[in-house]
Parts: C-alpha cells; structure tokens; sequence
C-alpha cells in the first residue's frame, strides 16, 4: 500500500478535485454510453457540491491522488465521483475514501450509503462489492432502453450519532470512477 493522508475536502480545493474527477474518468478501464458527465465537471460545479455536501480527498507524495464527495438523502449518505488518479490506482486509496465516507455517514447518524456506478465497469463494481456494497437495483440514462448503471447500498453496522438532518438529493445516475 502506498503512503497517503486523508483530509476533509476543502472549497480551495475545487479546482485540484474537478481536474483529479476529469483524469480519472477520462481514464476508465472501457468506455460507457453515455459518456461520463464527470467529463465535464467544473471547479464551480465541485464548490456548489461542497456548499451541500462534503467529502475527502487522498494526498500522496504532495499532490492530490484521491477524492470522492457526498450528499445526505433520507436514510442514507450517497458517496458521488469517487475518483483515483491513474498513477495512484491499486494503492488502497479508493477503499480509503469509502471508508472515510463511512465514517462521515456514522458520524451524522446514516444507516448506509449508497452509490451508482456504469455496469460496464466492472473493476468498480468489484472495488464496492469488496467494501460491503450490493446492488439494489440497475436503471438507465435518460434516453437508453436497457440498464446503463448500477445502484449499490452498504448497511453500516453502526451509525455514530442521532438522527440525520435534512437531506440533499444527487442527481440520478451518478457515476463513480474509482
């Protein structure tokens, strides 16, 4: 495993997460249709997340190797744009950051967490089943006949606080490119 810190996301830090998300998902293992949204993420588009929700990122060798962002739902913490540099991928870093979304969901009193990602990705798939998720269900982009992505959910054995306080809703379809 490789040598990382794992931090709180910082607003100063949209602009290293949005290109971090770009990186990752411009690299995936195949290509999906549609394309990734992730594509196009913008540094205001992470700082309106971070006003909602929250997340962590993974520092390695001083630069930014991992992200990954959340939003409260009812019931639930939903983990979006899990992302880990190409350079950094195969180092724990992605288990890293679900289980600091973990601890973030625990903490604010959430059950689970849930998350989609592309069925075609099937590495990804592997990652969260190996972290606890399973699927609960595929649907598919606006547009498509047939299944695009796949939704997971993780019981958390036990959540840390009282109840959760209002939630935010993620846009359908979220993707994950770990």
């Amino acid at each position: 495993m490789a040598d990382f810190d794992l931090r709180p996301v910082r607003p100063e830090d949209a602009a290293d997460v949005a290109a971090l998300i770009r990186a990752a998902f411009a690299a995936q293992s195949v290509l999906t249709d549609p394309p990734p949204s992730a594509l196009r993420v913008t540094e205001a588009d992470i700082a309106a997340y971070l006003r909602v929700g929250g997340g962590a990122v993974a520092e390695a060798a001083g630069v930014l190797a991992g992200s990954v962002l959340w939003l409260e739902q009812i019931g639930a913490l939903y983990l979006a744009r899990l992302a880990v540099a190409p350079s950094w991928r195969r180092c724990g870093i992605g288990k890293a950051l679900v289980t600091a979304a973990e601890t973030a969901a625990r903490t604010i009193g959430q059950p689970r967490i849930r998350l989609s990602t592309r069925l075609v990705l099937l590495d990804n798939r592997r990652l969260f089943a190996a972290c606890g998720f399973v699927e609960t269900g595929r649907a598919a982009h606006p547009g498509y006949a047939e299944p695009t992505f796949v939704n997971m959910e993780k019981t958390l054995a036990r959540p840390l606080a009282g109840p959760a306080r209002a939630p935010a809703a993620p846009q359908a379809g979220g993707e994950t490119q770990a």
